[in-house]
């Protein structure tokens, strides 16, 4: 069902959010809501997030574990920084192909008080000041005019989460629909390669035909009303556009 994306600088207070969105939704809608974060995956943060291969694996494997997760009775919140604007685009992406709503929650924070929250954990759980800076520069900010970071809500450290704002997003609002692209296509009909291989003698066929009778700069005509001006038989059959001329023929003759 609907995927709630947390998103902000390293200790702004998502994992706290996360935790109240899951209580609310589970005491006031019945679903069963889940969780997917970092810590899952048991992973070193700071040896992570300084090689880019191995944080391109863990975004992987998080948007992986949220695609298996997301179905028509569950809630999936995924509590992780989502701090590039790629990625976001690709979750959002995912829930087009499963239909289902979105939303973005932003904790915004300054970095001086986030860098405070940082440095009074516990030291197996801080971000080296290295990794904090680096994650912080790197930091790319939803905006509500993408249609990936729509609906936004925007929380300061501070404020109450507006609980029925986000159940409106998430129950309220039509899902976005599919890209054609991604979308099965009608099967063709039964008979389509018989009558693609009459079409195909048809055209061959005329065109044997116009050989024995034609001089060079003739016109030759074939069924479905195709005009080949100012070609020999051979450079026609040599032709890379000759499968094109087959697919008019079989469009306009049907």
């Amino acid at each position: 069902m609907p995927l709630i994306v947390m998103c902000g600088y390293p200790c702004s207070g998502k994992t706290r959010r996360a935790e109240e969105l899951k209580v609310y939704f589970e005491q006031n809608t019945g679903r069963k809501v889940h969780i997917v974060a970092d810590e899952a995956l048991d992973v070193d943060k700071n040896t992570v997030y300084a090689d880019s291969q191995k944080e391109k694996n863990v975004r992987a494997s998080l948007k992986a574990q949220v695609e298996r997760t997301v179905n028509k009775d569950h809630i999936v919140i995924l509590d992780s920084l989502n701090y590039i604007k790629g990625y976001r685009y690709e979750l959002f992406c995912l829930i087009k192909h499963t239909q289902t709503p979105h939303c973005l929650v932003y904790c915004l924070t300054s970095e001086q008080v986030s860098s405070t929250w940082n440095t009074s954990r516990e030291a197996a759980e801080q971000y080296t000041q290295e990794i904090f800076d680096a994650l912080v520069l790197r930091f790319e900010a939803p905006d509500s005019r993408n249609r990936w970071d729509s609906p936004l809500f925007s929380i300061l450290e501070d404020d109450t989460l507006p609980y029925e704002a986000i159940s409106d997003a998430l129950f309220k609002r039509k899902a976005p629909p599919p890209n054609q692209s991604t979308q099965s296509q009608p099967l063709s009909s039964a008979n389509f390669l018989y009558e693609l291989d009459k079409i195909t003698q048809d055209v061959l066929m005329a065109i044997f035909n116009a050989q024995k009778t034609s001089v060079p700069g003739d016109l030759i005509s074939v069924p479905g009303w195709i005009f080949i001006d100012g070609c020999t038989i051979s450079e026609i059959l040599r032709s890379k556009h000759f499968d094109y001329l087959l697919l008019n023929v079989l469009v306009q003759a049907n």
